[in-house]
């Protein structure tokens, strides 16, 4: 009814949708998601930032008493690596980037309005674990498509910002998502952690916490001690009768920690469990299941699972790790350098 009063049109919106019929009203839209020269529209580029945000930052520079070069790092690894197309210039999360102007922080905002339920309950249905969110290589089909006709989660997870465009092979028309930054990682991870781990929100976070400065000092084995008593003392979980139950919740846990984790790891001999590198050390780790330390151990050395990272320039540690499914907690473990 409004028409004759249009000219321009601008929608946005956290899901694409389709134009199911050919009578729609809104069959002469022009998608421009992944137009290039439209890249920069949402959002507030690095330059943007640099340049017309220049007070903001040198306040936070003085509040924060460090270096303006480690508060655009820290701002660039918080909130910044959205990527509406490839090549793309760096995009940071306005809703982010503002409140942490404003309040002289690195805080979590995104995630502190509002808890994604739905994208929870859509992991569970598609069966996507959390290892499996981010590092993805997919079409631009199978990820810009209608969320409503959606065959895996992929759709919903780029177009509401939990992964986003980070590479593009351009000779087989192959784009990788992953993870856009560390507060949507971390805020990821805290959200799904209660599906592993039933235990009230304050008593994980405050074991987090501990675990991480176990982590910072190269302390292993107090990490795992403590890890042990944790998983010793909560309520009993479902699906705790199988690796790949622990496998995750280990990499939730880590994620948490702001560590680089991964898991099924390829090396020339096998795929190792975890993969844990922190600034000072990398662990190799191997997860059996009622059985013990002692195999996993023997495992990778039978397969040299360090060999495969002895150019990484970090001291590779060896951490083997068995979990008894009665007590839903860890057993025994060994570790060696």
């Amino acid at each position: 009814a409004c028409d004759p009063y249009l000219k321009y049109v601008f929608l946005t919106g956290i899901t694409k949708f389709s134009q199911l019929s050919i009578f729609s009203e809104l069959n002469n839209i022009k998608n421009i998601s992944m137009d290039e020269p439209y890249a920069a529209i949402c959002g507030i580029t690095e330059d943007e930032m640099l340049m017309q945000m220049k007070e903001d930052m040198e306040r936070l520079v003085a509040k924060l008493n460090i270096s303006s070069e480690k508060v655009l790092l820290k701002l660039k690894e918080n909130y910044d690596g959205y990527h509406f197309t490839y090549p793309s210039p760096d995009i940071y999360n306005p809703f982010s980037l503002l409140n942490a102007f404003a309040d002289g922080k690195f805080g979590s905002y995104w995630f502190g309005s509002g808890t994604p339920t739905y994208l929870i309950k859509m992991l569970e249905k598609f069966g996507v674990e959390p290892s499996e969110v981010g590092g993805k290589t997919a079409a631009v089909e199978d990820f810009d498509a209608p969320t409503e006709t959606m065959s895996s989660i992929t759709p919903l997870l780029y177009q509401s910002g939990y992964i986003t465009i980070k590479d593009y092979d351009s000779e087989l028309g192959l784009y990788t998502l992953d993870i856009p930054n560390k507060e949507v990682r971390v805020g990821l991870m805290r959200s799904l952690l209660p599906y592993y781990v039933s235990t009230p929100t304050e008593k994980t976070n405050t074991m987090v916490a501990y675990l991480s400065r176990d982590i910072r000092n190269d302390d292993m084995d107090s990490a795992l001690r403590r890890l042990q008593t944790f998983l010793s003392t909560i309520p009993y979980c479902d699906n705790t009768r199988y690796e790949g139950h622990y496998q995750q919740m280990f990499y939730i846990i880590f994620s948490l920690l702001g560590s680089f984790v991964d898991i099924e790891v390829r090396t020339p001999r096998g795929r190792v469990d975890v993969v844990l590198r922190t600034k000072t050390t990398l662990y190799v780790m191997e997860l059996k299941l009622d059985k013990t330390a002692g195999e996993a151990m023997e495992q990778i050395n039978l397969k040299n699972y360090p060999e495969r990272f002895a150019l990484c320039g970090l001291p590779v540690v060896k951490v083997a790790i068995n979990f008894d499914s009665e007590r839903c907690t860890i057993g025994d473990w060994m570790i060696e350098k």
